[in-house]
């Protein structure tokens, strides 16, 4: 993994939770990815249970909720790439309707482990609201 790789990893990361593209979701993790949406959580295992949650069909409390189309945007860089450990940081930001006055924003940090082919295996958000 490197800075570059890194970066198309996370753009895609970007792109897929705008579309909800199972297949570019699904790309973007390994068969058998850990996946947490804050650091204390039980991972969610494997890709097809990481898609679910994205799409908001787990019946697991960790589903995440779809947010409607054009009202999230989000921007994300690596800031350290160890070997297959990339860190990222970057800024979230959600409205409730597109194109309105933003309502909500977010830093966040992800802490990613990848495997030989480039798919995330191991996934960790951390996160905090702007006051």
């Amino acid at each position: 993994m490197d800075q570059q790789t890194a970066q198309d990893w996370l753009d895609r990361y970007v792109e897929a939770w705008m579309s909800y593209d199972p297949g570019e979701i699904s790309r973007l993790f390994s068969e058998n990815v850990a996946y947490r949406y804050h650091p204390y959580d039980e991972p969610i295992a494997g890709r097809d249970a990481v898609v679910a949650s994205w799409l908001g069909q787990s019946a697991s409390g960790d589903a995440s909720t779809r947010d409607a189309p054009g009202t999230y945007e989000a921007e994300y860089s690596p800031v350290a790439v160890d070997g297959d450990t990339v860190v990222a940081t970057g800024s979230s930001r959600y409205r409730e309707v597109p194109d309105g006055p933003i309502v909500r924003a977010y830093e966040n940090c992800f802490i990613m482990r990848f495997d030989g082919e480039g798919r995330c295996r191991e996934f960790t958000e951390y996160y905090i609201r702007r006051p």
